[in-house]
């Protein structure tokens, strides 16, 4: 089973921490050691020869890279800082929000806003239990006394004052009497308990039962109120609390009573070692969440996967949260978040192999527990990163809904016919009100345009008349890396909302592929590699030129070295986008590079494609240079490409491997036969402009016939066996001619196209064309030498109007017989495209 999705997947997602507590300063009295371990005074000294402690403190010391040992450790703290040791663990924690309890009164501790330097959205969860004691503590005017009312009067007025500031109540009744709640305490036996706190030396601390049961009732109405939940401590916890009291199953009264039915309720630190009564409490009570952390990291590693896998046994993953229960040191934080990725991952690879989940359910499960469980159920407001989803045929939009401060702008992209990235831009404001829901209107001629005109072509059937709506896809928002304050999205065309339009790019890959899964249960991945120049502007003469960023040779250090500014923060950049790169380095052009862009389900790879060349294009921009995708910017080197590697998989494991002669599958060798077969008319869709057959000549590695062979970049469908992979299979297949111009969700799907008809009828592939391509003199079919031979290849078979749609058919034909009609006429007009690709 290939667990790489689902392990890749755990390691990127930004989580969502659902619960945690304040940081102090280095010089606050509370004991470094206190951070891994529930043990207090005398106690806390055995605590170094626990399991988790002793595992915790190695881990810390391979993060800071310092000496493995608790004196190591807090030297280095003392030595580096508290804001510098602080970025490092939220930093490798990955944590995209925090919501935290103020409520525990650490020595020295900094404010909620101190934290907001660390994370990018810091909310407060209100602890109930503080509030109520931090009103007694005050005298009331004129030296009246404390009555019920008064106190219950101003209690709930301060919740109700506060409650569209906060996320979420939180009570620690387990600590003070226990979780057997009295969800109807009369009047008079919480009179009697107030007495009771009020005679009690201050500061207050309230102890009494049926005080504490009447304080929840109370804020259990607000919350229902408010719609906001409560998070309640249960399980284990230091040595105040009686374990036997707070189990979950106590909260039973609560639970039954219809006034708070409606209320969602949130049982902490997965109940440990309660962890299977809070799983069936989630699994027949509706208002029922759980939570998981301080179970990690502060139990063994079998403690903490079998604590998991019991909550897991009956309750919804839906209703299963992450927090780190991270507190007083940053450290608490980095460790919650590392040990929850490792145990989640073992947990659901486990369900995996026992056939409880398939790969795809895994990865989603992921998803949802890491931060999307808690993004709905805390209405956070908050982007979350994608990072390597399940192989989705559709891309529906979520319902999140985001709008972080700061956010001014909102850039929704599309790619048209011609491949080329544009945009409308909308105040961050309307966007929320409507936008994301209804998106913006843009003419049906969009879609009509050619590389050289911003008019539409007559032949494509598009005019002025009529509107379609790009609909905000907001599964891929994403904030801006170069510029924090704005976001971009890609867009659906849609009649209307949840009607795709025909013309649509992304809806016609998404149609190819559902046909894939629904008649072959097959997914095709995909990954690009980019190859991009980079220009600088001259002025000779007084006129502007673009030239070269310089003159070295292929895979030059010293070509990397001068640019090496720009990909660091070209890398750093994709990265913050969750999109992967695997590889950077400088070409044979002059000024020529190449991104490697990582490999995934097909729609996710052309959608990170175009994030990836807005990335690239914007950085050289701040650098004062020109990236260019066109396939030959110029006629005297060599040109641009945008190989993509393919392949097919089912359940998340490569089905293109196989035994046979070819070390491939037999659907893997039929499906690369169809697209051989068909790259003639493919390179229609995949080679758009006549200038991209300017770069498909013999002896450029561009693959300029029509063969195949196994490691040999003179053909045009390389078969290949990256490393890493067993002798003989081949993983992925190549195709050298996609370029920069190409549309990459029609130039994925038309692929696709060609690889079902080869499915469905079992074509074979030809021998293997694995020796210089030169030695072979007439033999080998030279693949269309321009778009003119490509277009006609295309209009000989019409097997792709079925699969990709007859009118985005007819309209991509149109725009390439423009094309061809109007750059015949215009030999030196291709120098412009490096402004437009």
């Amino acid at each position: 089973m290939d667990l790489s999705e689902l392990k890749k997947a755990v390691e990127a997602v930004e989580v969502v921490d659902g619960h945690a507590h304040n940081i102090v300063s280095l010089d606050s009295s509370f004991p470094f050691l206190g951070g891994f371990s529930e043990a207090r005074g005398d106690a806390l000294t055995h605590a170094l020869h626990s399991l988790s402690v002793k595992r915790n403190l190695k881990d810390i010391a391979e993060l800071y890279g310092c000496e493995n040992s608790l004196r190591g450790i807090e030297e280095f703290r003392r030595v580096n800082g508290l804001e510098a040791i602080s970025s490092t663990c939220f930093k490798a924690a990955k944590i995209s929000a925090i919501l935290i309890d103020d409520g525990v009164n650490f020595d020295k501790e900094h404010d909620i806003e101190w934290h907001k330097a660390f994370s990018p959205f810091v909310g407060r969860i209100l602890r109930i239990e503080r509030l109520a004691e931090t009103i007694l503590d005050e005298e009331l005017p004129g030296g009246t006394s404390w009555t019920l009312d008064k106190f219950t009067e101003i209690f709930v007025g301060k919740l109700k004052s506060v409650a569209g500031e906060i996320f979420g109540l939180k009570t620690i009744a387990a600590y003070r009497s226990g979780l057997e709640i009295n969800p109807n305490v009369s009047k008079i036996d919480a009179e009697e308990g107030l007495t009771e706190t009020l005679v009690a030396s201050k500061p207050i601390r309230i102890e009494n039962k049926n005080f504490i049961d009447f304080i929840f009732t109370q804020s259990l109405e607000v919350a229902e109120q408010f719609d906001l939940p409560m998070q309640i401590h249960t399980g284990f916890g230091d040595k105040d609390l009686d374990m036997r009291l707070s189990n979950p199953l106590h909260l039973r009264d609560v639970l039954e009573d219809k006034r708070f039915s409606k209320c969602r309720i949130v049982l902490l630190h997965a109940s440990y070692p309660f962890s299977k009564e809070a799983s069936y409490l989630a699994s027949v009570y509706s208002q029922v969440y759980l939570d998981f952390g301080l179970a990690l990291p502060k139990l063994s590693v079998h403690g903490m996967i079998s604590s998991i896998k019991e909550l897991l046994e009956l309750a919804p993953i839906n209703k299963v949260m992450f927090s780190t229960d991270g507190y007083a040191f940053p450290e608490t934080y980095y460790l919650g978040a590392q040990k929850s990725r490792e145990v989640i991952f073992s947990v659901l690879r486990d369900a995996c192999i026992d056939g409880d989940l398939d790969i795809h359910e895994a990865v989603q499960a992921a998803k949802d527990i890491f931060a999307e469980n808690s993004i709905r159920f805390y209405k956070l407001k908050l982007p979350v990163k994608s990072f390597g989803s399940a192989n989705t045929i559709s891309a529906a939009p979520t319902n999140t809904n985001v709008a972080l401060s700061g956010i001014r702008l909102v850039r929704i992209l599309w790619v048209d016919a011609s491949g080329q990235q544009r945009c409308r831009v909308v105040p961050s404001a309307r966007f929320q009100d409507t936008v994301q829901r209804n998106g913006v209107g843009l003419a049906f001629a969009a879609m009509g345009m050619p590389s050289f005109t911003d008019g539409t072509v007559e032949e494509s059937k598009l005019t002025a008349t009529g509107e379609m709506r790009l609909v905000p896809d907001l599964s891929t928002r994403k904030i801006i890396p170069w510029e924090t304050r704005e976001e971009m999205v890609l867009a659906d065309m849609c009649l209307k909302p949840g009607e795709p339009w025909e013309y649509c790019p992304r809806e016609a890959l998404r149609r190819v592929s559902k046909i894939l899964k629904e008649e072959f249960n097959f997914v095709m991945n995909a990954g690009f590699e980019n190859e991009f120049f980079l220009l600088k502007s001259v002025l000779r003469e007084g006129k502007e030129e673009w030239v070269p960023f310089d003159f070295t040779p292929y895979s030059s250090t010293s070509s990397y070295d001068a640019a090496s500014p720009i990909f660091q923060e070209i890398v750093a950049a994709l990265d913050s986008l969750n999109i992967p790169v695997e590889q950077v380095h400088a070409e044979s052009g002059k000024g020529q590079f190449e991104v490697v862009l990582g490999y995934g389900p097909c729609t996710l790879s052309a959608d990170n494609l175009i994030f990836a060349r807005e990335t690239i294009r914007a950085i050289a921009r701040k650098h004062g240079l020109l990236a260019t995708f066109v396939p030959k910017y110029s006629m005297e080197d060599i040109g641009s490409g945008a190989h993509v590697h393919v392949s097919l998989f089912r359940d998340g494991k490569n089905v293109f491997m196989g035994s046979s002669q070819y070390g491939m599958s037999k659907a893997g060798e039929e499906f690369m036969a169809g697209v051989l077969y068909h790259l003639p008319r493919i390179l229609a869709f995949i080679a758009p402009i006549p200038n991209s057959y300017d770069r498909l000549q013999p002896h450029t590695w561009s693959g300029p016939y029509q063969c195949w062979g196994r490691e040999n970049k003179e053909v045009a469908v390389r078969a290949a066996s990256p490393p890493g992979f067993p002798d003989g299979l081949v993983s992925n297949f190549e195709i050298r001619s996609f370029d920069g111009c190409a549309n990459p969700h029609i130039g994925l799907a038309a692929i696709l196209a060609a690889g079902i008809d080869g499915l469905r009828k079992h074509l074979s592939l030809p021998e293997p064309v694995d020796t210089d391509t030169s030695t072979f003199g007439q033999e080998l079919k030279r693949l269309p030498e321009s778009l003119s031979e490509s277009l006609a290849a295309l209009n000989e078979d019409n097997f792709m109007a079925d699969l990709i749609g007859e009118k985005l058919l007819v309209a991509v034909k149109a725009i390439r017989k423009a094309e061809i009609d109007f750059y015949s006429n215009h030999k030196d007009a291709y120098k412009k495209l490096i402004y437009r690709y």
